[in-house]
């Protein structure tokens, strides 16, 4: 077929798959344009108008819009360009469906109030900047007593989220929750007072080096124990709970203290939030980091235990 021949917009629809009426939008849009006309006034179009129509039908399913064809068809724009910007336009776009899709999982999940609704929309859609300021103000309340002191920098580092830009669906998610987490009033208080009674026993100890504290201590022990099947009534518990005691008034300095249960049972009860498991677990997935293990089942069995032993 040469160059000279010419199509009825009923041959290019047949050709193209498009239909008339679409095809002869386009050409009203100055996206296909007639090479010739018949006496009657029928459009008649070049062979190239093939090739353009099939264009014009892939970028249209790619999201692209008539304006910016247009320029694509008449070499107003490379291709590449157009690409390039509409890939960008995207990206937001799927930026801002991950943070609606993050919030509509969460809503079906937790079944919250029209207004906790509106409050996880709200933190979907924070910026970067106001992420960091909203996390700034949940660190700064859970470190006020410490701000004074070079040691704090640290833990509050371990303590901060940041949501990459190319986050993943799982940790928008994680994300929405961590920050409702962190302005609950509760949460935060009772953070703070760990993070402070934590400062405390590292004060009183004046230990050089640090030695582990005390959660630390109740974690490796107990855990050991949960994991070997030891229950915390069980006769077998008994060297475990007197490891340890011992190692918590050894690292508080409370060798001589004949009644630990009297101190350490209330420490641990106060610390005994699974909500700080589900913190640290939420701040591992925005971060990237390895799924950290669970504090609550040593603290729970050392609890237990502790009671058990305190009230015989």
């Amino acid at each position: 077929m040469d160059g000279s021949t010419l199509y009825s917009i009923g041959e290019l629809a047949r050709r193209t798959g498009l239909t008339v009426k679409t095809i002869r939008f386009y050409s009203d849009r100055g996206i296909v344009v007639p090479a010739d006309r018949t006496p009657a006034g029928y459009r008649r179009y070049g062979p190239d108008a093939v090739a353009r129509l099939t264009l014009v039908r892939t970028l249209r399913a790619l999201g692209l819009g008539l304006d910016m064809i247009r320029q694509v068809v008449n070499r107003e724009l490379t291709l590449g360009d157009v690409a390039e910007q509409h890939a960008a336009a995207l990206e937001v776009q799927i930026a801002t469906l991950r943070l609606q899709r993050a919030v509509l999982a969460t809503v079906a999940r937790s079944r919250p109030t029209p207004e906790e609704i509106e409050r996880m929309h709200q933190l979907a859609q924070l910026s970067r900047t106001e992420r960091r300021r909203l996390i700034d103000g949940f660190l700064d309340t859970v470190f006020a007593e410490l701000d004074s002191s070079p040691g704090h920098a640290a833990p509050r580092r371990s303590m901060t989220p940041e949501l990459p830009d190319n986050a993943t669906d799982e940790q928008v998610e994680a994300w929405v929750e961590l920050a409702e987490l962190s302005l609950d009033p509760d949460f935060r208080d009772h953070v703070r007072s760990a993070v402070a009674t934590h400062a405390a026993d590292l004060s009183e100890s004046g230990s050089a080096p640090p030695r582990p504290d005390v959660v630390a201590i109740v974690r490796d022990l107990a855990t050991a124990a949960v994991q070997s099947g030891i229950t915390p009534e069980s006769p077998q518990a008994d060297p475990v709970v007197k490891a340890l005691t011992a190692g918590c008034a050894r690292t508080l300095g409370r060798l001589d203290d004949t009644e630990p249960h009297r101190w350490l049972l209330p420490r641990l009860e106060a610390a005994n939030d699974p909500r700080r498991d589900r913190y640290v677990h939420l701040l591992a997935v925005i971060n990237g980091w390895p799924a950290p293990d669970r504090l609550t089942p040593a603290l729970d069995w050392s609890v237990t235990a502790l009671r058990i032993r305190a009230a015989r």
